[in-house]
């Protein structure tokens, strides 16, 4: 049982992005008073455009969250599409199953995070945008309040969800500077486009909506990849870059997005389109290797990006509904140690009973190789090309007579120059991976 101590919330939170949100919310709904700060003057001020949000995991906090809340269009295809300077290959899959319960939908951040400051609003959360935390109040060992300037507040628990750049995390000695391999960097730009002419080039209607997975070219050999998604009468898309291996190639993340933009795969999707905004950001490229870290100290739980809840298996990018599963977890954990009167460590590392419990520690375990996966770096030019040649092989009908596809495919590997053993380790390492 902690001592008593004079409160002015009973839970701080820092950060008003999705991990932010739901765990104030979640708390606040319980009749506990909730204060969220948030550096931006406005909710969503700081986050860069949008993404894909997988977003079942809202309707347990939102119920018909993808009906009411301000969201941009369902994805019912994805495609993961190999990239080469002069070819493309694309798996294009398309199913109506995704659209009913909505599985993923594209969302624009500055409308989705006001919305969800809203939600907290009416459940009695006290939002106080435009403060920067300045350092974490610490008595006997414990974490109990902020100090912004020279204004302190109190609480019993302090939820850092200050994303990928934690000041927080770093201050509470749980995050020591994340190397190189662990982050990426992400430039993204969103091209206004006609609805009708939106929908006519990517071939969707109504709600409905596509999202790109790209590895290859696009990215001119980085580690990485790109992405592209529709949104009501916008397309986003980008790179993201592995800031390690884009130091060594010495090229320019703004140069390779621009590549990107003047890709033929990519600019006849474009043309005529207006450039509403541009920007980029540092990401969580390794979220696995992060999340093995301590995430809570006796008063202090990290949520989201600012514990590493990130994954990129290579055909999805998912961050924000770890980030919501988190915030469900932290909040759990929360309003326990708040019945029992415990701040103590053994109270807040109940918070990773409660990770592991739920999809967020299980899809963490399970994709844990793949950013190692990842690194392969044939996976960026070299079976790109490979798949390719195979399909020009098929399609190319030059008069010369016709091979069997086992040929075609065996003359384009040994024109790879890519050895038997390195394939079947490569593969072998993708099954394990994905």
């Amino acid at each position: 049982m902690a001592e008593e101590l004079e409160v002015d919330f009973d839970v701080i939170v820092i950060g008003g992005g999705v991990a932010g949100a739901v765990a104030a919310y979640q708390i606040a709904k319980e009749g506990k008073e909730v204060l969220l700060v948030e550096r931006g003057l406005e909710p969503g001020s700081k986050n860069l455009s949008g993404g894909v949000f997988y977003c079942r995991v809202m309707e347990e906090v939102f119920p018909d969250f993808a009906k009411t809340a301000p969201v941009e269009r369902r994805i019912v295809r994805n495609v993961v599409s190999l990239v080469n300077e002069s070819s493309a290959l694309n798996i294009d899959y398309w199913d109506q199953r995704l659209a009913e319960p909505e599985n993923a939908v594209t969302v624009l951040r500055a409308k989705l995070d006001a919305w969800l400051i809203e939600q907290c609003e009416e459940v009695g959360v006290t939002v106080m945008p435009g403060v920067k935390v300045d350092r974490l109040l610490q008595e006997s060992g414990r974490f109990v309040g902020i100090a912004a300037g020279e204004d302190e507040l109190r609480s019993h628990i302090i939820i850092a969800a200050d994303g990928v750049n934690s000041f927080i995390a770093r201050e509470a000695g749980l995050r020591d500077k994340e190397p190189q391999k662990h982050l990426a960097v992400g430039v993204k730009s969103v091209i206004g486009l006609p609805k009708k002419v939106l929908e006519d080039r990517f071939n969707v209607r109504g709600t409905d909506g596509v999202a790109y997975a790209m590895v290859g070219d696009c990215t001119q050999g980085v580690a990485g990849g790109a992405f592209m998604y529709t949104n009501a009468e916008s397309i986003s898309l980008g790179v993201v870059l592995r800031l390690d291996d884009l130091v060594k190639s010495g090229k320019s993340s703004s140069a390779i997005h621009d590549h990107l933009l003047q890709h033929p795969v990519v600019a006849p999707l474009l043309e005529g389109g207006e450039l509403l905004e541009y920007g980029c950001h540092l990401t969580i490229e390794d979220g696995p290797a992060m999340v093995q870290q301590i995430m809570a100290r006796p008063g202090l739980l990290l949520v989201g990006d600012a514990a590493g809840f990130t994954l990129n298996t290579g055909l999805t990018i998912r961050g924000m509904d770890l980030a919501a599963g988190s915030a469900l977890a932290a909040a759990k954990t929360a309003l326990e140690a708040l019945e029992a009167g415990d701040y103590s460590q053994a109270a807040m590392d109940r918070y990773q009973q409660h990770l592991d419990a739920s999809f967020v520690g299980a899809d963490m375990r399970t994709y844990e190789p793949t950013p190692k996966f990842l690194e392969c770096e044939r996976m960026y030019g070299t079976y790109g090309k490979l798949a390719a040649d195979v399909f020009y092989g098929v399609f190319n009908h030059d008069l010369t007579p016709r091979k069997r596809l086992v040929k075609v495919a065996l003359g384009a590997w040994k024109a790879s120059g890519v050895k038997l053993g390195t394939l079947i380790r490569d593969g072998l390492a993708a099954v394990r991976s994905l």
